[in-house]
């Protein structure tokens, strides 16, 4: 049965300077590299660029218009008047502005909330409890107002902050140790550095 593979072509080039009688031959012309065809290029669209991830967005409704906020904040200030003078007549003369809330009023607030979270305060006749996680939402809250509020506090708001926020810290570190500690025998002196807080 006969071969029908075809066998691959090919060209043989006489590349001698001479020839067999010594004379030189002429040079041949440059061979030129002979390249496959590129293929056709097509217009091919471009591929749409992924955007980037949004934030998830929430359905928050729309803030209030200028006159609502305007009238919300008329009544707010007639509810207050109303008040101020309730509280000036029956607290015999006292001012009403002494129960007005300022920054340094605020943080003492939640100073005040975060011992009793903690059981280092309650209320006369009750029994102290602790909410460990509630507390430390109230230590973050003032770390929180402490980021946001740098360089836009007196110096005296500043320190009450940052006293507050030391000794909240060191107070919930001691509690949450005493808790892990687990309950001790009647008599036993505390341990070094244990709960100091007044």
């Amino acid at each position: 049965m006969p071969d029908n593979k075809k066998e691959p072509e090919f060209t043989v080039t006489d590349r001698r300077r001479f020839t067999s009688e010594g004379e030189a031959t002429p040079e041949p012309p440059p061979e030129q590299e002979v390249r496959p065809p590129e293929p056709p290029k097509f217009a091919t669209p471009e591929a749409p660029k992924p955007e980037p991830p949004q934030p998830e967005e929430r359905n928050v409704p729309p803030p209030p218009s200028a006159a609502e906020r305007q009238a919300q904040h008329d009544a707010f200030k007639q509810s207050s008047k109303q008040l101020d003078a309730q509280i000036q007549s029956e607290l015999g003369g006292r001012r009403a502005q002494e129960f007005e809330i300022n920054f340094e009023r605020f943080i003492a607030s939640l100073y005040m909330t975060a011992l009793v979270q903690l059981g280092l305060m309650h209320e006369q006749g009750g029994q102290p409890g602790v909410d460990l996680l509630g507390a430390r939402q109230t230590v973050d809250t003032l770390g929180l107002l402490a980021d946001k509020t740098r360089g836009n506090l007196t110096m005296t708001e500043d320190n009450l902050l940052q006293n507050c926020l030391y000794e909240l810290r060191m107070a919930y570190v001691e509690v949450t140790n005493a808790i892990a500690r687990g309950p001790q025998a009647p008599g036993t002196p505390p341990p070094p550095g244990g709960l100091n807080i007044k």
